[in-house]
């Protein structure tokens, strides 16, 4: 494993500096690179042209002469002139937390449209960085920043750079189109869509594939859930059927984290819109951990950057094989679950259908045997709770929402 120092900018009202140092040491284990020490410092005793106190430099370059590393990572955004300065004191590349999340991101795309997104993201962090970036790249083999676009990069200028930003976006256009045309064809069948959010690594593709194995639906390939920060980047959606209920899609979204790069959330919007889209949030959130209130706010506001305030949400507190803490009054509707022992998922399908279904009510229609098409759109869009056969007629008793009620109310018994 290459080896790196780590540098805290401590501007946080609690002390949570620990904490972000911690995710940032996870972060670089994702790249596989060992964070061996870290440093910190008050964020008003930094400099403008350093982003650290000169001596706090001077102690780091003293660490670096004794203990070659071949990375200092900063958790916080650097200026192009900062890195530029920080690389002729330390004599190494000098990296921030915004880069280091580019290439994981970058690592862990597989599919087209997540190698597009990400490879718009870098360009636009690297685009005001090119000079400041370009001696730390060469003195690298294969090291941070040059996964996805790569050595190529560094070999264009700002013009060129906006070249093969058009380019790569009308690409993504193409490919946002179709996905926007097979969502507008979910929601044409009326079927409900509910979205799973949260911090990254708090369980929700674990969820996704909890609800999956106990569906009727004959889909049930399982996503990935490593122990790992964005063990995934895709967008995965799933039909839920469970029996005597009436069915549903299920979609995970990427993972959330403080400080999550601004253009990773502009390049990934298209995916995000599933999210603005959904008729319920699942808010999936790790109990265990020690700062999940700091993590359930970080959620919370990159929710609010994309929009979406006004999709009724359940907090799905996970984890509770972990810990015995109480659930917190703030968060409604809520409950508690371990997605790895399976504990209490009955009871979280009950919530879920009792909020995404809300406003459906009872109603009884009989329908002539020749009108297949209408039974059919009850079969298909309603929860059917009784079916009998009178002569020439058909009397289904279902569960069916507003939109549908007043399509079929000349049905109605």
């Amino acid at each position: 494993m290459q080896k790196a120092i780590a540098v805290g900018i401590d501007k946080f009202k609690k002390n949570l500096l620990a904490y972000q140092l911690d995710e940032l040491k996870n972060l670089a284990k994702g790249l596989n690179i060992d964070v061996i020490k870290t440093f910190s410092q008050e964020h008003r005793l930094g400099t403008p042209a350093l982003k650290i106190g000169k001596g706090k430099a001077e102690e780091i370059q003293a660490y670096i002469q004794e203990t070659p590393v071949t990375y200092v990572i900063f958790n916080d955004e650097l200026t192009s002139t900062q890195i530029r300065n920080l690389e002729a004191v330390f004599d190494c590349a000098v990296i921030d937390r915004t880069l280091l999340i580019l290439d994981i991101f970058a690592k862990r795309a597989k599919t087209k449209e997540a190698m597009l997104q990400v490879e718009i993201a870098q360009l636009n962090y690297l685009k005001p960085r090119l000079s400041a970036l370009r001696a730390s790249f060469e003195q690298q083999q294969g090291g941070i920043g040059q996964k996805g676009p790569g050595e190529k990069k560094l070999e264009l200028d700002r013009r060129k750079i906006d070249r093969e930003l058009k380019t790569l976006n009308r690409q993504l256009d193409a490919i946002v189109r179709v996905r926007k045309t097979n969502r507008k064809t979910r929601s044409e069948g009326r079927i409900r869509n509910v979205a799973i959010v949260g911090y990254t690594n708090s369980g929700k593709s674990t969820l996704l594939n909890t609800l999956t194995n106990i569906s009727l639906s004959t889909q049930k390939q399982s996503v990935s859930a490593k122990d790992q920060l964005f063990a995934t980047l895709e967008t995965s959606t799933r039909r839920i059927e469970i029996k005597d209920r009436k069915p549903f899609t299920l979609t995970d979204t990427i993972g959330f984290i403080s400080q999550l790069p601004h253009e990773l959330i502009e390049s990934f919007k298209s995916t995000l819109e599933e999210i603005t889209e959904a008729d319920l949030l699942l808010h999936v959130i790790d109990f265990s951990h020690p700062y999940y209130l700091d993590q359930i706010v970080t959620t919370n506001q990159v929710l609010d950057e994309l929009g979406v305030d006004d999709i009724e949400t359940l907090y799905v507190f996970n984890k509770i094989d972990l810990t015995d803490a109480i659930l917190p009054h703030a968060f409604k509707p809520a409950i508690k679950v371990s997605l790895k022992e399976d504990t209490n998922i009955d009871n979280l399908v009950d919530h879920i259908h009792q909020l995404l279904f809300k406003d459906d009510t009872i109603a009884i229609y009989a329908i002539p045997q020749t009108r297949g098409d209408i039974i059919h759109l009850l079969n298909e869009n309603a929860h059917v709770l009784d079916t009998t056969y009178e002569n020439n007629t058909v009397r289904i008793k279902a569960k069916v929402d507003p939109v549908l009620k007043r399509q079929l109310k000349a049905y109605e018994v």
